[in-house]
C-alpha cells in the first residue's frame, strides 16, 4: 500500500535503483508526524527531480545545486512549513557545495536529503564528486585516479562546522539498514518540527544501471566498497 501522502503513480526508476525506496521512507514519515498540508519539498538537476511525480506535497524544481538556497527562503518566508531538499551527489556535491555549506553554518532551520549513488545517475554516469577511487565511470573508463582527487565526504565536512544540529550518513542496501535510515530520516523532520535547526541525512544509494550490475551486485558493492570509503555513522547529534 502506498503512503497516503503519495500520488497514484508507478516509479519510472531502473531496476534496483534506490531512490524509490528512500521516497516511500519520506512519504511514510510524512504520514505519521501528520505533515503533509505544509510540507514543501525543493528538487534540484538530476534523477532526484523525479520525486515531485511521486509525493503529493508542493515541490518546487530549482536550478542545479540551488536547493538549499531556495530552502532556506520558503523557510524564512513561512516558518511553519517543513521545507526539505532532495538532491543527488551530483547536484549537491558539484554545482551545489557553497549552498550547502552555507545553509548548514547557517544553522537553517531544514531538513537536507541528500542521495549518494557515486556517479551522475540522470546523464549517463559520469564521474561525480563522490566516485570511489578506481571506479570506472563514463569519464573515469580507466577508474578514478590522482589527477581526479579523492571522492569528497560531505557529512566529513559539514560536521566540522559548528552550527549544524543534526548529521548522520546511511543506506538503504539491506532492511537493516532500510530500517536505520528511517530512523535518521524521521529524526531529522522531527528536529526542524521542534525548530531545533539544520538536519542532514546522507543515504548510500545503489544506481545499477550506471555501475553496470545487476540489482544484487550493487547493493554488495555499497556494503564492500561504498560503506568502506563513507562510513554510516551519526557524524553530530546534538541531542547527545
Amino acid at each position: 500500500m502506498l503512503p497516503k501522502s503519495f500520488k497514484d503513480a508507478h516509479f519510472s526508476y531502473c531496476p534496483g535503483c534506490g531512490h524509490g525506496i528512500v521516497h516511500r521512507l519520506i512519504g511514510e514519515i510524512i504520514d505519521e508526524l501528520g505533515i503533509q498540508g505544509k510540507v514543501v519539498g525543493t528538487a534540484p538537476v538530476g534523477c532526484s527531480v523525479l520525486f515531485y511525480n511521486y509525493l503529493d506535497v508542493d515541490m518546487i524544481e530549482c536550478a542545479h545545486g540551488r536547493p538549499p538556497a531556495v530552502a532556506t527562503g520558503i523557510k524564512r518566508v513561512n516558518p511553519e512549513l517543513v521545507v526539505f531538499t532532495y538532491q543527488g551527489d551530483g547536484d549537491l556535491a558539484s554545482i551545489g557545495t557553497a549552498e550547502i555549506i552555507h545553509a548548514a553554518n547557517r544553522g537553517e532551520n531544514i531538513t537536507a536529503v541528500f542521495i549518494n549513488n557515486a556517479v551522475y545517475g540522470m546523464t549517463g554516469g559520469q564521474m561525480a564528486p563522490t566516485t570511489l577511487e578506481g571506479q570506472k565511470t563514463t569519464t573515469t573508463p580507466a577508474g578514478r585516479g590522482q589527477s581526479e582527487g579523492k571522492p569528497l565526504k560531505v557529512c566529513e565536512m559539514l560536521s566540522s562546522l559548528d552550527t549544524p544540529y543534526y548529521i548522520e550518513r546511511v543506506s538503504c542496501h539491506s532492511t537493516a539498514n532500510i530500517i536505520r535510515a528511517k530512523k535518521a530520516l524521521k529524526k531529522a523532520f522531527e528536529n526542524q518540527l521542534n525548530n531545533k535547526g539544520f538536519s542532514f541525512v546522507e543515504v548510500l544509494s545503489m544506481c545499477p544501471t550506471n555501475w553496470r550490475l545487476s540489482p544484487e551486485e550493487a547493493t554488495r558493492f555499497i556494503k564492500e566498497k561504498m560503506a568502506a570509503a563513507f562510513p554510516l555513522k551519526v557524524f553530530v547529534d546534538k541531542d547527545q
